[in-house]
């Protein structure tokens, strides 16, 4: 990546285009499941593997067989942008300590503080993050952008730089959603009750870690959507692809794994007979339900409540049929 620094647009512009880039191709490996196979081109000098979430409730082969029903499909959910109204801008100077001064929109100054610290090699004391209104953001100023850019410019220069990103450069610098492929295995009685569900979860964070972890342990958690399940076995796997990479997203995990277990419930309903609400109203938590990491949940258990009055102001009753005025 090249910073280029310079007194005006045109003259920064120009000294850019005459930057020529030559490129090595390399092994490469763009999807997580192809990541973690033996033999895989390695992004870094270790293994594809960031981070393994295992989670394991009752036994799923007996819950399978006594299942009435089995729904097994594998989803995809794609990379995705914030797209954030306001690019990333921001200045830097030096106060007369020689401490260095960023300004910038940032959903973590203090991270920023400490990443602009160890980048520079300087204490962390002469690092000041200021932090204005951060504008749209959604999870994409979670990571550092152009805040250590402009550090290392002040410093060096002894001259305040600021910098705004193009839309284009913007699209290049932060963060995306975290892919994930699914693959869901959900069994239910011909009552419509959920007996079992397997879930393996692949996570491409990209080529840098950010909040890959994370992202991927709340996924897993949510894995089995806000329904009782007695036997649950969920494996997720976080792995390095040569893809951009990826970070903070409103729902951190939680919002690719609902599209899966919700497309689960939908295909039980159909095979069973059953509306798509009557099935989640079997199975939805309620005060007194035991998630499948063991919380008992004793408050804020909003929705059987909110499906009824959703399906009431529709004029519908369970079976999904219009209910007479």
């Amino acid at each position: 990546m090249a910073f280029v620094v310079a007194e005006t647009e045109k003259d920064a512009m120009a000294a850019l285009a005459a930057i020529k880039v030559i490129y090595d191709d390399l092994p490469a490996v763009f999807d997580p499941e192809e990541a973690l196979k033996p033999g895989a081109p390695q992004v870094h000098d270790k293994s594809n593997l960031v981070y393994r979430f295992k989670l394991r409730r009752g036994d799923v082969e007996e819950g399978f067989q006594k299942s009435h029903v089995i729904v097994q499909q594998e989803y995809r959910t794609p990379m995705v942008d914030h797209a954030f109204l306001q690019p990333e801008s921001g200045l830097a100077y030096l106060e007369s300590d020689d401490r260095v001064v960023v300004c910038a929109a940032t959903q973590y100054p203090h991270f920023d503080q400490l990443e602009i610290a160890e980048a520079l090699e300087i204490p962390i004391e002469q690092v000041k993050v200021v932090n204005p209104a951060v504008g749209g953001a959604f999870g994409g100023r979670e990571d550092v952008t152009m805040q250590i850019h402009l550090a290392l410019a002040a410093r060096r220069l002894k001259r305040p730089v600021k910098t705004t990103f193009t839309r284009e450069e913007s699209f290049y610098a932060h963060s995306k959603r975290h892919p994930m492929m699914m693959r869901l295995k959900t069994g239910a009685n011909q009552q419509g009750k959920l007996l079992a569900t397997q879930v393996t979860i692949y996570s491409d964070t990209g080529a840098y870690a950010s909040w890959a972890i994370n992202v991927l342990r709340k996924a897993g958690v949510h894995a089995t959507g806000p329904y009782e399940i007695p036997h649950v076995h969920v494996d997720g796997y976080s792995a390095y692809t040569n893809n951009p990479y990826a970070g903070a997203m409103r729902g951190f995990g939680a919002a690719q794994i609902p599209i899966a277990h919700e497309m689960q419930m939908d295909a039980l309903a159909e095979k069973l007979g059953i509306s798509p609400l009557e099935i989640r109203l079997k199975n939805a938590f309620v005060p007194g339900s035991v998630t499948a990491t063991g919380q008992t949940l004793s408050e804020s258990v909003p929705l059987v409540a909110c499906l009824e009055t959703v399906a009431e102001k529709l004029g519908l009753d369970r079976d999904f049929q219009e209910v007479a005025p």
